[in-house]
Parts: C-alpha cells; structure tokens; sequence
C-alpha cells in the first residue's frame, strides 16, 4: 500500500473515491429503473411502492455494504491487503476445506467482470435518449447505442497494457464530480416531497416485501444497490480502511440523495403513468436540452472507472490465484512502476470477448439487469462463510456474537441468492464462464495436493557424501558449474528423491556446487526476503525465498541477487574452476534443471482421481511453462520429464521355464 494512503488524508479520500466505489456509485443509473419495471409487473406504482423501494435500498446499504464491509470485513486487514483470497490466508489453517469457498467466491467475482462493465457502460449511454434532439436515434438496444458501447469496451481493454497511471490520476476528481452531481440531483427534487424521508423507516420496505403481489421477489431488484460491495473490500490494499470508512459517509449521502430524488420524482407522477423504457435517473435533470448532454457525459465516464477498477480487480485476483497454487501460471505483466499495478493479457482479451458477448446478446441495460447479481450473491456468502471464521479465531469475538452476525448475514444474503436465483435462465449464457473458472480453480488446487501426496522426500545430509565425490570425479563430464533445482522441501534438511535421480542416474551431473532453492509463499502480500545454509560449504547450498502471495516468483533476478549478496559476504566464490578460465577470472556458468511430471500409462486409480489428474494435465498444456513462469532464461534452464506414477498397476507376470509343459487349448 501506498504510504501516504495508510493514514487519513485529503489526497487519500479523493482517490479512494476513484478507486473504490465506481461500481456501487454508479448503480443509480439502472437500480431504481428495475424496480419500476418489477414492481409494474406484480401491481401499481404508488406511494406505498415507491416508500418501500427506497427503505429496502436504504436497509441494504446499510446492512450489506455499511455493517458487513465498512465495519466488519474491513478488518480482514491482510498487512494492508485485501480480497477473497487474503482473507482465506489469514483463515486457511482453521479447517482445510476453507479452500472450497474461496474457490467458489473467486470464480463468481471474476465471472461478474463480463457483465458490469457494459451494464454500467450501456445504461450511461442510453441517456443520450432523453436528449431531446437525439432521442430518435438513440433509441435503446440501437446498433448505435450497441456500436458505442462496444467501442468503449475495446478502447478500455486495448489501454489495459499500457497501465493506469496517467488517467488513473483524474480517476478521483471525476469521481468525486459525479458523486455531487448525482447527490445535488435528488437535493433538487427531494425538496419538493420532503415526506419521502419516511422511506428510512423498515417498515415500508418490510410491508412491501410482505404485501406487494411480487414483494419478496423485488430483493433480487433491490440487491442491485450494493453489488459493489464485494470489489470494495477487494481494493482495501490499494487504499486503506480510514480511507474507505470515511469516504464511504460521502458516498452513501449522494447515493441516498439520489434514490430519494428519484423516488420524489415518481411520487409527483400521475398514478396511471407507465415507466417501461423511462430511467428516472435521466427524468431527474433538470432542463434536459442544456444538461442532458453533460450528465451522460460524467455518466459515461463514471462507469468506465467503474469498469477499470473491476479490470484491475481482477487481474490482481489471478494474480493472487497464481501465486497461491489455485490457477495454472499465465503471463503476467507489470506496464508501470506503480506498485501492484499489474496486466495480464490472458484475462485482459478473455474479459473483453466476454463483455462484448454480453452487450450483443442482451443489448439493453434493462435486460442486462435481469441477468445481474447472482455471481454476486454467492461471491458474499462465500465471503461471510469465510469472515465468521476470521472473526471467531482472529479476532477470538464470542461465540454467541459470531453466531448472532453469521445468522443474520446468511438470512439476508440468502434471500437475495434465492430471488437472483430465478434469473438463472436468463443467464444461461454465463454459466459455462463461471463453471469453467471454478472448475479450473478448484482442479488445479485438488490436482496439486494429489501430487504434492506422493512426493517422497529423503535425508540430505546422507546424500552429501555422494554429491562431493561426484562433483570431485573428473572422469565424468561436468554438467555444470553451478548446478541449480527448485525443491518443495519445508524442511531444509531434507530433498525430494526425483531431484537425487535426476543427479545421479541417466547421465550423472557433476557441478562444482550444487544449489536447492525453496520457494516460501507467505500470507503477507509483499515480503521479500531470503535465508541460505551452507550443507556442505562450497557444495551443497539451500536457499530459502520467502515472498508475499502479490509477488511473482522472478528466481532467476532473486538467486542472482543472493549469489551477488553471498560474494560480497566473502561466503562463496564463484570464479570458473577450468583451468584455462580461472586464471582470467571468468564467472562459473549457472544452469537450472526443472523436473516435469506427465501422467504415467503406469496407473490405476479411482473415477474421480483420474478425471481430476487428467484434467490437470489438459489444463497445464495450455499453461505456461514452469521455466518462464519462475522467470527463468532458457540458455541457462534445462526441463526434464519424469512420469508421475499415483497407484501403480499391479501386473501378475508369471514366469514359465522352458522345460515346463506350456498348455495350449487348440481350436478348430
């Protein structure tokens, strides 16, 4: 996190504004608009429906996004991080299969990452509607409107690579410029039904959801208000609690503002108007032929920010994903010096494909609506299911608060589940995008721990005396003077048997020092810092990284780092043994060996062992290599294949000697 955001400043606030709360700021534009079109279907619009709608908005801003993020998960402070995955650090040693909801909040956080940037894109650009010299041909769900809204999506992807730094500077200004905007808006109509502050009162939005033909139904309209909840905690590295906390008074003002403004605006309709296709938000400017233009404008640039910050989000999910052995290594690119500002082109191309899929198959805000939320829902109960553990054995809060928090969390978020739930069909088109994610996440994570089972791991120290006589044999050729493997063994003093096959056997690798390197993924997002011992001086070397789940494992730049570190220590000395070098003072050459499994023909195991195992494979084809994703250069990087035998076949061979009578049943 950035030093001068860890405290409460001015500077802080503003970009806060920029970052954080794009996605929920900008869910005026569609909310109130949804309600409307719901609620005509089940019965009237009027007072009652109008105050109920507003209290139920009010109720989940402050239950969801005030009591459960504000206050509750902000204080899964992962060393200044947050997100699904720094909280399950923080909660992973408590119960193992802790994985299975960090796996599934993940997917459905990536998975809203095709739909809210052409929902929020495209419900800003529909405004041009109610210009009143446009209106003709802005018609919603137009190929122009549709034309446009691709065009963004495009340019805001193609921009991706080249980071944020430039425009994400303006982020806050505009930011804070709708906000006021949006606030000043409702001020202007709410003057005008001061009686509507009734709204804050939970009995309107109780008796609503009780009484209304449709009431119950409407929570899944109504959820709309907060599903930038979850990026909100998502952003907490980025600029820190005091930060969020009080920007957050802010924006819940000019949002509550808002809602009211356009909830007076409807109270002051007559009674048999229809709203199909009327987006209050628009309906609440004033002098549309002078403003209108100006307010999609700011709208339009509100919800690219929005979408940007949803970007970013998830690129640095993967990255996470990456870093915790739950998603197969993909490239990863670092386009500007900004810490933790990162591009991964994979995601990147794969979140636009599915963003412009999206805006040609639904083409209107308001059929984007009916899709939207359900990834959202489980993504919070997954977040809540880890949280209660977090607050039970982090925090050690008392049983009796957790529980009394965990029912009532669970209560609501399941009821928004069950009314986003009915929009499953409506979203088919989404259900193979956020399966593939899990599915890949959660093989990935079964796969390696089903590998990471038949690692067999032998004493080290027993296996130096072999290592000196061989690196002193001069009857075999030398493979390297500096030989190099990365191990997985915790404990230093042990080595995985394949790497000591892979010396010894085939073709003997003799190398004046032979180096293990151990790779240390903490729960702290940015450490960096390493340990060595000295086996055998001089021959036997184990170097311990220790680095952060947001720090990509660079082996090659580290190790250099530590050999340069261990020369000026006067530890190791590294100048060329051949003769013919030394004298000259020539630098050793350095050479990595990495072991590659593929899945041995040798095998028998269970249905789901081996769809999981094959499944791995398939899925690490596609991945990137195990040299590039370490950043090793590959002059200097040698990749061995050995099979990976998980229950070997057992084959009853019997032998039969040639004097032995061979019975053969002969056939017509």
């Amino acid at each position: 996190m950035n030093p001068h955001l860890k405290k409460l400043t001015a500077a802080g606030l503003l970009i806060t504004l920029g970052i954080i709360f794009g996605d929920i700021g900008t869910s005026p534009l569609y909310v109130f608009q949804t309600l409307l079109t719901e609620g005509a279907k089940g019965g009237k619009i009027d007072e009652f429906f109008v105050l109920g709608s507003i209290s139920c908005i009010f109720w989940t801003l402050t239950l969801q996004t005030t009591f459960k993020y504000i206050f509750i998960t902000l204080q899964a402070d992962n060393k200044g991080e947050g997100g699904i995955f720094s909280l399950y650090a923080l909660v992973r040693r408590y119960g193992k299969w802790l994985a299975i909801p960090a796996i599934i909040g993940a997917g459905t956080l990536l998975a809203d990452g095709i739909i809210t940037p052409p929902i929020s894109v495209t419900s800003a650009i529909e405004g041009l509607s109610n210009v009143p010299a446009l209106a003709s041909r802005f018609v919603p769900g137009s190929m122009l409107i549709i034309g446009i809204v691709i065009g963004i999506i495009l340019l805001l992807f193609f921009f991706q690579q080249f980071g944020t730094k430039v425009v994400g500077s303006a982020f806050g200004p505009v930011m804070f410029m709708w906000f006021l905007m949006i606030g000043l808006l409702g001020t202007l109509q709410l003057v005008h039904h001061l009686s509507i502050i009734r709204a804050f009162n939970p009995y309107y939005g109780i008796k609503l959801l009780v009484t209304h033909p449709g009431g119950f139904w409407l929570l899944g309209a109504v959820f709309l208000c907060t599903t930038g909840a979850e990026a909100l905690y998502s952003d907490l590295g980025h600029c820190g609690r005091k930060n969020i906390q009080v920007s957050w008074i802010f924006v819940k003002a000019t949002l509550l503002l808002n809602y009211l403004g356009q909830g007076a605006w409807v109270l002051t309709q007559p009674a048999n108007t229809s709203y199909k296709d009327i987006n209050p938000f628009y309906q609440i400017v004033p002098d549309p032929h002078l403003l209108m233009i100006p307010c999609v404008a700011l709208a339009t640039l509100a919800t690219i920010i929005a979408s940007q910050a949803l970007i970013s989000g998830s690129f640095t999910l993967i990255s996470e994903a990456v870093s915790m052995n739950f998603w197969p290594r993909i490239t990863i690119k670092f386009p500007s010096n900004v810490r933790g500002q990162i591009y991964i082109p994979s995601i990147n191309w794969l979140l636009c494909f599915g963003c412009i899929a999206v805006t040609l198959y639904f083409k209107t805000s308001a059929h984007m609506t009916s899709a939207y939320g359900f990834s959202i829902t489980i993504a919070m109960l997954m977040t809540t299911i880890l949280m209660s553990y977090f607050m039970r054995y982090v925090k050690h809060w008392p049983v009796w608060l957790v529980t009394v928090i965990l029912c009532v969390f669970l209560t609501v978020e399941f009821s928004f589940f069950i009314t986003n739930a009915v929009k499953l069909l409506s979203r088919l088109f989404f259900v193979v995008f956020e399966i593939g994610l899990i599915f890949t996440m959660y093989v990935w994570f079964k796969a390696r721990k089903i590998n990471n089972r038949f690692l067999h791991f032998i004493d080290l120290k027993d296996q130096v005396p072999m290592l000196t006589a061989l690196s002193a044999d001069i009857s075999v050729p030398k493979y390297a003077s500096q030989l190099i493997y990365l191990t997985k063994a915790n404990n230093s003093k042990q080595i995985e048997e394949k790497i000591m096959y892979s010396i010894r056997s085939r073709s003997p690798k003799r190398a004046d020092t032979y180096w293990f390197i151990h790779i240390d993924v903490t729960d702290e997002p940015y450490t960096m810092d390493y340990s060595v011992e000295q086996i055998e001086k001089g021959k036997v070397i184990r170097v311990d990284l220790r680095l952060g789940f947001r720090i990509q494992p660079k082996v090659n730049v580290f190790f250099r780092r530590v050999v340069e570190d261990m020369v000026e220590r006067k530890e190791i000395d590294i100048i060329s043994q051949y003769e013919s070098l030394k004298q000259f003072k020539v630098i050793s050459d350095f050479s990595f060996v990495i072991i590659e499994k593929f899945l041995s023909y040798n095998n028998i195991f269970s249905a789901s062992e081996a769809f999981i195992l094959n499944s791995y494979f398939a899925i690490k084809r596609l991945a990137m290599t195990e040299a590039k994703a370490f950043g090793l250069d590959t002059s200097e990087t040698r990749v061995e294949k050995i099979p990976l035998v998980v229950k070997p076949v057992h084959v009853n061979l019997k032998r039969v000697d040639e004097h032995e009578p061979l019975h053969v049943h002969e056939t017509d």
